[in-house]
Formats: structure tokens, C-alpha cells, sequence
């Protein structure tokens, strides 16, 4: 059998904050502790401005203690509504933050009736426009809309809103466009200089220092694939390695600058989860595999609901085959988001690692439940099905023989299968060819299984020649009188292998 890769790999994830980032205290959604403004411009009374603070106190007191619940937060939206109420239902802060209580404990719905309700108060409401930005991101995945967006809420609040800045250039990153207009050159370029202005204002902020360390492993990957195209002319055989030389060297200096802004970073919070997570995406690229696996189960161990976290972790250990912390990982990742094909898909590799003749059966039944999860989920995607092949040749085939011949040809379907969902994909090249080798493999044992339980008839034994008459007899022959005039009487067979 062929030493060849025996699955679609499953790539690292890096912490998208903007839409996700899991559930730690510090990614939640910043308070807007401007003083309270009437939308009609009139004067904040002193009762007002008394109210307000004091619900501000109570939001502060739960995010510190971290002790949010249903009661919590209908406690603080209520304090904000009626310091709200006492300006006469005019003050838009005060509107935000009632909502921002409610979000605390995922009453999403209701959170993003205040954030509207606000931006209708006061257009120029900065905060309250982040969050319904990134509401319709989730539902509409506009990606150009919530950039404009969130632009406009950066302008609004004059370059202040540090969360804005910070969201503004995770969506400009991962839109990565050319020639923008404007005074950038890309989308890079810009996401940059935003979180530049974000830590000017607040160098501890730790969403825009995780998202800077993310840039510059942006960054180092970019340099590390580029290809390089050899000059023509004198001298174009040495261009080649010295222009790989060169690339091989940013990719490593930018990678150790990533992973200085993650030092600084944990050095003013090491309880933060993203860049845990961050640090341990830069350090696979460093081959600090033991140290990207302590990082990425500091990230899960501290964000229990920090779903790319696991995805890593489970990801990382699958690399050298430790699969039974993979499967553990895969599993809470799985239960997080149960719509995920990749959390599927990497739960099933890692069970299928560890199938042993005590755990056979129950084993071979999960991978096949998860496969076919991943198939309901996306019928179209092809991972699945070649490694659902994987599992009919080498697994339910097992037995050997002429039995196995049903379950070689269904392995032989799915990899046909598979090449026909993958043809004209490139990243699937690689796989759609050890997918033809393994059907040509499955053609060859078949056929030897086939001839193995049908062998040959003998052939027949020649028909005997018919028989002559006999000579008349002769005069007889005297016996041999010793042994040495019939030395063949007493000659010992020659050893196999010995005749001359």
C-alpha cells in the first residue's frame, strides 16, 4: 500500500472578533461612557445625570465581577431606562447602554431594538452604529456594507472610538482589497494605521493589540508563499534561491514581530483568550509545536466557548497524531457550533485515528454518523467523501478476501464520487489524484481476491499412446550378484536444489 496522505487537512483558525471571538469579559462590547447628551439639545438635569452614573456603576460592578445573568441585566437596562425616561425618552446613551446590559446575557433580539432605537435618537451615535453594523454583517455577510459602515462610525466619533477602530481593521484585513480609495493604498494598509490610532489612544486594549499580532502573521504568511519568478538572462539559475533566501528571512522576522506584540499583550492581560490563541498560530509557524499546544488549551481552557480555540487545539494535535486530545477538542467544538462541517470533519479524523480492534465496531460507526453529518451539512464539499472512501477501503473492508470485495467497491464508488464534487478545484488536486491511485489499488486486489476464491481447473492428463506389441522375450538376464553391478540400487536422492 502506498505511504500517502490519508485525509483533506484541516487548517488553523485565527480569532475573528468582529463576529465572533468567544465569550471572554474583555471582547464584550465597550460601554459609551460619554457624558449624556439630549437628542434635542436640551440641558441633562442633575437627577438625570445622577441616574445615569449610577447605572453605569451597576454595568461596571457585573463586568468587573463578571457575574451576569437574566436578573443582572434587566436590573441595568432598567437603571438606564429610567434615567432615559427622566429626560423625557431623549437621551440616546443611555438608550445604548440598556441595550449593551441585555447583550451582556445574549438577549440579542432585544439588545438590537435599543441600538436602533439610539441611532434613531442621534445618527451621529458611534457606538450604537458599530453594533448594528455588525448585526446586519452576521445576517447579510455585506462585507463592503459594514466596512462603510463602520468608517462612518470611526468619522463620527472624530478617530475616538477605539472598538470601532479595532472592528474597522479586522473587516479591512479580511477583506485584504487593492487600490482603495481614500489614503490607502489597501485594505492592509488602512487596517494598519487603524489600529495604530486604536493604541495611540489605548495601548492596553486588548482586541486591537491581538488584532495587530494577526496582521503581522498575515503578513509573514503572504511572504512566506510568494512565489518568485527567476530573471531571464546571465545569471537567472542563482536568482531562484537567493530570492527564496530573501523571502525565507522577512517570513521569519515578521513572524518574531507577531510574536512580540503577543508578548506585550500577555504581559498586560495573560488571561486573554484571543491572543493565547493568536500565540499559538504564530508559534505552529515557528514549529514551537509543544508551546502552540499549551497556548491553544490555555485559550479553550480560559474561553470554554471559544470555538476557533478548539478547532486549533484539536487541529494541532491531529498534526502528530494525538488523537484522543483531538477528539476532545473536536467534540467541544462540535457542541459550540453543530453547523460546522470542519468540526465534523476533524472530529471524524481524529476517531478514525484511534480505531483499535477493542473499539472497532462503535469507532467506525461514529466516523461514518460524522461524515455523514458533514454531507448533510454541505452536500457539494468534497472532504467528506474522500475520506469516507478511506473508511469503506481500510476500515470496513477489513476482513480480506472475497467478502470484502462489496465494501472495495463501494470505497471505489466514493472516490469517484469525490473526484467528479472536486474536478477543477485546485486545492483538491493533490487529493483527486491519490484518490485515482487508491481506485486503481482496489481494481488490482479485487482481481487478486477474484483468482484467489476462483484458481484454474488443472489441466487435463495427456492421452496415453497406444500400446506396441511386445519384443519376443530374450535370453534372461542374470540377476546382479552384488551391489556394485547395480551401483543405482543403492544411490541416496539428491538434496533439493543440490542435482548438477
Amino acid at each position: 500500500m502506498r505511504n500517502i496522505k490519508t485525509h483533506v487537512s484541516l487548517a488553523l483558525v485565527g480569532a475573528f472578533l468582529a463576529a465572533c471571538g468567544g465569550g471572554t469579559p474583555e471582547a464584550s462590547s465597550p460601554v459609551n461612557t460619554a457624558p449624556p447628551v439630549s437628542a434635542s439639545g436640551e440641558a441633562i438635569s442633575r437627577k438625570t445625570s445622577d441616574l445615569y452614573k449610577d447605572a453605569l456603576e451597576e454595568l461596571y460592578a457585573h463586568d468587573r465581577a463578571n457575574d451576569w445573568s437574566s436578573g443582572n441585566c434587566r436590573s441595568v437596562a432598567r437603571a438606564f431606562d429610567k434615567a432615559n425616561a427622566e429626560q423625557g425618552g431623549k437621551l440616546s446613551e443611555a438608550v445604548f447602554n440598556a441595550g449593551l446590559a441585555l447583550q451582556r446575557c445574549g438577549e440579542n433580539a432585544e439588545a438590537m431594538q435599543r441600538f436602533n432605537e439610539a441611532l434613531a435618537l442621534n445618527p451621529k451615535a458611534h457606538y450604537a452604529r458599530v453594533q448594528v453594523a455588525l448585526d446586519n454583517y452576521k445576517k447579510t455577510g455585506a462585507i463592503d456594507l459594514v466596512i462603510t459602515e463602520l468608517d462612518r462610525a470611526v468619522k463620527d466619533a472624530q478617530f475616538q472610538n477605539v472598538a470601532a477602530l479595532t472592528q474597522l481593521a479586522t473587516f479591512q484585513m479580511q477583506r485584504g482589497g487593492e487600490n482603495v480609495t481614500g489614503e490607502c493604498k489597501s485594505d492592509r494598509e488602512c487596517a494598519k494605521k487603524n489600529l495604530q490610532r486604536a493604541l495611540a489612544i489605548d495601548d492596553g486594549y486588548m482586541p486591537a493589540l491581538n488584532q495587530l499580532a494577526l496582521y503581522y502573521y498575515g503578513e509573514a504568511k503572504t511572504k512566506g508563499s510568494a512565489k518568485k519568478a527567476a530573471p531571464a538572462g546571465k545569471g537567472a539559475s542563482a536568482a531562484p534561491a537567493a530570492a527564496a533566501s530573501t523571502a525565507k528571512k522577512a517570513n521569519a522576522q515578521t513572524l518574531e514581530l507577531a510574536a512580540l506584540v503577543c508578548q506585550q499583550a500577555l504581559a498586560k492581560n495573560p488571561r486573554y483568550a484571543p491572543i493565547l490563541n493568536t500565540t499559538g498560530l504564530i508559534q505552529v509557524e515557528l514549529g514551537q509545536i509543544n508551546g502552540a499546544v499549551q497556548s491553544f488549551d490555555a485559550a479553550s481552557s480560559l474561553d470554554p466557548k471559544f470555538f476557533e480555540a478548539h478547532m486549533n487545539l484539536g487541529a494541532v494535535n491531529l498534526s502528530f497524531r494525538g488523537f484522543k486530545r483531538a477528539e476532545a477538542a473536536y467534540r467541544k467544538a462540535a457542541a459550540l457550533q453543530p453547523q460546522s462541517y470542519e468540526a465534523h470533519l476533524g472530529l471524524a479524523l481524529a476517531v478514525r485515528g484511534s480505531i483499535d480492534d477493542v473499539n472497532f465496531d462503535q469507532s467506525v460507526a461514529t466516523v461514518q454518523s460524522e461524515l455523514d453529518e458533514c454531507k448533510r451539512i454541505d452536500a457539494a464539499r468534497p472532504d467528506a467523501y474522500y475520506n469516507e472512501g478511506i473508511l469503506w477501503q481500510e476500515y470496513k473492508a477489513k476482513s480480506g478476501g472475497k467478502d470484502s470485495i462489496p465494501s472495495l467497491r463501494k470505497a471505489q464508488a466514493i472516490f469517484n464520487d469525490f473526484a467528479a464534487k472536486a474536478a477543477g478545484k485546485s486545492e483538491y488536486a493533490d487529493a483527486v489524484k491519490r484518490a485515482k491511485e487508491r481506485s486503481e489499488d482496489i481494481d488490482g486486489i479485487v482481481a487478486f481476491f477474484e483468482m484467489d476464491a476462483n484458481p484454474p481447473a488443472p489441466a487435463a492428463a495427456p492421452e496415453a499412446a497406444p500400446e506396441t506389441p511386445a519384443a519376443p522375450a530374450a535370453e534372461p538376464a542374470s540377476a546382479p550378484t552384488s551391489a556394485t553391478e547395480n551401483p543405482s540400487s543403492t544411490e541416496s536422492p539428491a538434496a533439493p536444489g543440490n542435482a548438477n
